[in-house]
């Protein structure tokens, strides 16, 4: 999908509130300049004497990449210019090497190390975080210097770069060394090594990049490309470590696009669809936690339970896996799971004051908000970020596409001079039309695609009072391709009703009798039942106001019966009644602002059925 010069966007509604709160409580607060505790670490002197092999590095790039992305959207002075310090202090104290990592000498990527066991993530050695931290600063200088150009920014991000090619050339060590999860954490590195490709088109970072992941397939625990390609369950590459294997897909994704190779975008391809269909939940992150020793590790494919962990560092990864595949293939169905994602376990993770985030969320759990230092509070902010430019795009042919719906305006530059703003005015993702409103030229001819949801069955577009007239296929783009004028409106309406979704938690054993025939036997059958309206996830709190559990009965009778979705209250949110007639009926709101968005309130998404007679 070529693009042409992005358009300005402003969201609105719940993913503007929750952008201008990211701004005020993250990004203006925790990092200011080079005495910020996230910079600090990096002071030479702190450096020298660093051999914890600590990842708390990551802030520094990630803080950088979300930073200046909203100061040149919101054209925030003071953000640009605290950006612009902790920039220039990085730069500054780069060594000569290149290297502007936070190890001690003696424990950085470049030097060999002693072996060590291998644990049971799969980290070799001391330095698993060093070429993290690198990879997150090539991604922040090249942010910084994408928003606000400056040949220092570019010039220490290849130094970066030259650094990490001559260790993997010249110095003989192999990428899976430095990172855990057998080199997961280190092989993500292909990621920023091709936006330093895009950014200088210097041939070195591009082989750099492929070097990577030549040496990550060639690791037999991780095996990178060849089992992506086998169709291999995600869960079973290397530890499944959900937010870094996400990760590395990106960086796979972006060598499709920099070289063409078809392996590659299936590889990636296949690997998403593992993930969408066996290891997300209901709204949309990526989760794990069932029987594994680490909560952020993809469970096998069949397994569930209510009680998985979603890291909110693996939603941001699957965003961005999903932004790749958009920009590759232009299907909307990559689209929608960016917005489902964003609307449910994003922002169920994000706390009002934007300060305050979730390391884990749970379908059924209690919502907890992390610490200081915590790697998801940075993975957030990035994430939502992500969105403004998501939600619109506009290819090279003049074509614009709606992505995500939600209040806000767009505006694009037109082929032959001048400006259109498309204006959405909508109380989405609630219910209710989606009114997108045209303005710029008297007279202006591009095809308009507006994405039609999959959940959206019976949809309809007018435009000024009158039918459209085109395909309306849910989980397709529509495409209106005709002369607009100045003042049009276009009117969508996407039915939304509520929705009965069911899971299965079962244990099968499989096993072979003394005569070799093959014995199995279904051991544990639990089942459970959730709710969603349009793209949103609904969840009650703990129930009669103490219970962690309930057991429902559903009524025979047509879902439509009992489950009724009720006129918004005060606060504008609507809620959902769940009757089944023997008890008094369960309130569900939207997952995301359950229990008031505080910490410690509680979110039940699934409740268990109760069992059928025996037959």
């Amino acid at each position: 999908m070529s693009a042409s010069p992005a358009p300005r966007v402003r969201l609105d509604g719940l993913l503007g509130e929750a952008l201008a709160a990211n701004l005020r409580g993250r990004l203006a607060h925790f990092i200011v300049d080079e005495h910020s505790p996230a910079i600090a670490l990096f002071a030479p002197q702190r450096r020298h004497e660093n051999r914890e092999g600590d990842w708390y590095g990551e802030h520094a790039g990630k803080w950088l990449v979300a930073a200046a992305k909203a100061a040149a959207r919101n054209g925030d002075a003071a953000l640009r210019a605290n950006v612009l310090r902790v920039a220039d202090y990085l730069v500054s104290i780069q060594e000569a090497d290149g290297y502007l990592g936070t190890y001690a000498p003696d424990h950085r990527f470049m030097r060999p190390q002693p072996p060590k066991p291998i644990s049971w993530d799969g980290a070799p050695s001391v330095r698993t975080w060093d070429i993290w931290t690198h990879a997150y600063l090539l991604l922040g200088l090249l942010e910084v210097h994408r928003h606000f150009p400056a040949p220092r920014y570019l010039d220490a991000a290849r130094r970066i770069g030259d650094l990490c090619w001559h260790t993997l050339t010249d110095g003989g060590i192999d990428i899976t060394e430095l990172g855990n999860h057998h080199g997961l954490s280190a092989t993500v590195l292909m990621d920023p090594a091709v936006e330093l490709y895009f950014a200088t088109g210097e041939p070195r970072y591009l082989e750099l990049a492929q070097r990577v992941l030549r040496q990550a397939d060639d690791h037999r625990e991780l095996a990178l490309l060849t089992r992506a390609l086998e169709g291999t369950d995600v869960a079973a590459i290397a530890t499944g470590k959900a937010y870094q294997l996400a990760w590395n897909l990106v960086g796979l994704a972006k060598l499709h696009r920099a070289t063409g190779n078809a392996d590659y975008r299936r590889a990636v391809e296949l690997a998403w669809h593992s993930i969408r269909a066996h290891h997300l939940t209901l709204g949309g992150g990526p989760w794990g936690g069932v029987g594994h020793r680490s909560r952020e590790v993809f469970n096998p494919a069949g397994v569930f339970s209510p009680y998985g962990y979603v890291e909110t560092c693996s939603s941001l990864a699957w965003i961005q896996l999903n932004r790749e595949l958009l920009a590759i293939t232009g299907e909307a169905r990559y689209a929608e799971e960016i917005e489902r994602t964003a609307y449910n376990d994003l922002l169920g993770a994000q706390a009002p004051n934007g300060k305050d985030w979730c390391y884990y969320v749970f379908p059924n759990g209690r919502r907890v908000h992390t610490t200081y230092w915590r790697c998801c509070k940075s993975s957030g902010a990035m994430a939502l970020e992500e969105l403004p430019a998501l939600a619109y795009a506009q290819a090279a042919d003049g074509s614009v596409t709606v992505n995500l719906y939600g209040p806000g305006v767009a505006r694009f530059a037109l082929a032959g001079g001048g400006e259109l703003s498309i204006t959405q005015h909508t109380a989405y993702p609630y219910p209710g039309d989606v009114r997108l409103r045209l303005a710029g030229a008297p007279t202006m001819r591009f095809a308009l695609k507006l994405r039609i949801p999959s959940w959206a069955d019976g949809a309809a577009l007018a435009v000024n009072g009158e039918d459209a007239a085109v395909a309306l296929t849910p989980g397709q783009y529509a495409v209106l391709d005709r002369a607009w004028h100045d003042g049009d409106e276009l009117v969508a309406r996407f039915p939304m009703q509520p929705r009965l979704h069911r899971a299965v938690n079962r244990n099968v054993q499989e096993s072979r009798a003394p005569d070799g025939s093959e014995v199995r036997q279904e051991v544990l059958h639990f089942e459970y039942a959730a709710i969603t309206c349009g793209p949103l996830v609904y969840a009650t709190g703990l129930i009669d106001g103490f219970k962690l559990e309930e057991t429902l009965r559903l009524p025979a009778a047509p879902p439509e019966r009992w489950l009724a979705l009720q006129p918004a209250h005060a606060d504008g949110v609507p809620r959902i009644a769940l009757d089944p007639g023997y008890r008094a009926p369960l309130e569900f709101t939207p997952y995301f602002a359950t229990g008031g968005r505080v910490d410690g309130s509680w979110r039940l998404s699934w409740l268990s059925l109760a069992p059928e007679p025996p037959a």
